[in-house]
């Protein structure tokens, strides 16, 4: 037994305020659960790395792809969400086998200097998150409410505060706001499709059929893929699934595994369809304007000018829902982080005021929020190789990982994923960068 595994062995005791959701679990795994009631205690913490999936980042994206192009992109979104469920479902089966999460192990298994340089980048990845989601919250407030942009920051703030709070109760407690938060979002967008009226035959040629038209929906097309992993959610979901339910034996561990892949596949699922909804609302509705709607402002004002009021406000209830949700979940991330590569620990609350600094400051600057967001993004890209390139090392580590090694199929399309996921980035940097 590694010594990983024997840390987590020991560590079997349930998280304050969680022991019916661990009694659920044992009788589910000897087998005392049938149906349903089975599958419960294990499913969250999909749902919660997911919020990273919709994020404002992902709303500017897909909604620039179908004003530009109608459909022809859909198959990338759907293309996007598989490679979401192939790196979540790595990332939590590390937190199952090894009952540590990527950044511990990143400290346990590199050179020192190493594991400070990942620490350092990580800790400017956690900046650059809380950026994105606070111009989302920030914009959701400024669309509903008329509210400026840098007391609409502090808003979201203050509401990511409330959802932290939660996590102090257990894990069931912020699951369940997270949830529905996520519901807020589904709900939005089911409403946009259905006023949208998509043509049938459109969309699944779309969703079905790779297509490409050019340079451009090259770029936008490389853009969707690219965002598909945020490095942030990759330390997260192997965190929240070390300690939930630990399993005695490889036979249980092999079981937690397989209720947290159903977990994966809801969440990522209910992920998948919002980025499709957003894209096809703003095929239904904006593809042949004037103007292709390339900003959050400009897709709430076209939804009120063609659809009125209430397709507009539930648009920016979904963008509020989303910063809000995505914002908790990055400071939960940067915790982590921390934790893990350099065995500190402060505060939640503190680490909160800390990430929001940057933040705050940059939209007092007057800077233009989709300039920022962009930019945002651009410094989360660089972060992708430091996070998914330890995480296949160690999926693929017998030694390390026991019976939940990956199989040899698993590790080539993971590596195959990465590289793409990779060279999409860097040419998306140099584009952005360099404007070449």
């Amino acid at each position: 037994m590694t010594q990983s595994r024997a840390a987590a062995d020991a560590a079997v005791d349930p998280l304050p305020g969680e022991n019916a959701t661990a009694r659920a679990a044992e009788a589910a795994l000897a087998g005392r659960q049938r149906g349903l009631r089975r599958f419960l205690p294990f499913l969250g913490p999909a749902f919660i790395a997911s919020v990273a999936y919709i994020d404002p980042g992902n709303f500017a994206t897909n909604i620039q792809a179908g004003s530009s192009y109608g459909y022809m992109l859909l198959w990338v979104v759907a293309v996007s969400n598989l490679m979401a469920v192939l790196i979540q479902s790595m990332s939590a089966k590390l937190g199952i086998a090894t009952g540590r999460n990527l950044p511990e192990l990143s400290r346990e298994r590199f050179p020192r200097p190493v594991t400070i340089g990942l620490w350092i980048q990580a800790e400017i990845i956690a900046i650059a998150t809380d950026l994105a989601e606070f111009i989302g919250g920030a914009l959701g407030l400024y669309l509903l409410f008329g509210i400026p942009l840098f007391p609409a920051a502090v808003i979201t703030g203050v509401f990511s505060f409330g959802l932290l709070e939660l996590q102090r109760r257990g894990f069931r407690p912020l699951e369940a706001g997270i949830s529905a938060l996520l519901g807020v979002v589904v709900a939005a967008f089911a409403y946009e499709v259905w006023i949208a009226r998509p043509d049938g035959g459109d969309l699944l040629t779309g969703l079905f059929v790779p297509r490409l038209a050019g340079t451009d929906s090259l770029l936008l097309a490389a853009g969707i893929l690219g965002a598909t992993v945020m490095p942030h959610v990759i330390y997260l979901h192997s965190a929240l699934t070390q300690r939930r339910v630990v399993g005695r034996d490889a036979a249980q561990r092999r079981l937690i595994f397989h209720f947290e892949l159903i977990d994966i596949l809801i969440a990522m699922g209910l992920a998948g369809l919002i980025n499709g909804a957003m894209l096809v609302m703003a095929a239904g509705l904006f593809f042949g304007a004037v103007e292709p709607v390339s900003t959050l402002e400009g897709a709430f004002a076209h939804l009120e000018a063609v659809s009125g009021s209430l397709a507009a406000t539930l648009f920016g209830i979904g963008l509020l829902a989303s910063g809000f949700s995505s914002s908790s979940v990055g400071t939960m991330s940067g915790q982590i982080v921390m934790q893990g590569y350099i065995n500190r620990r402060i505060p939640i609350f503190l680490r909160r005021l800390i990430t929001m600094g940057p933040a705050l400051l940059i939209l007092a600057l007057g800077v233009d929020a989709t300039t920022a967001l962009v930019m945002s993004q651009v410094v989360l890209s660089f972060g992708i190789p430091f996070a998914l390139i330890p995480l296949l090392i160690f999926c693929s580590d017998r030694e390390l990982m026991g019976t939940l090694v990956n199989r040899r199929a698993t590790s080539i399309a993971a590596w195959t994923v990465a590289g793409l996921i990779i060279g999409l980035n860097v040419f998306l940097l140099y584009r952005t960068l360099f404007g070449i």
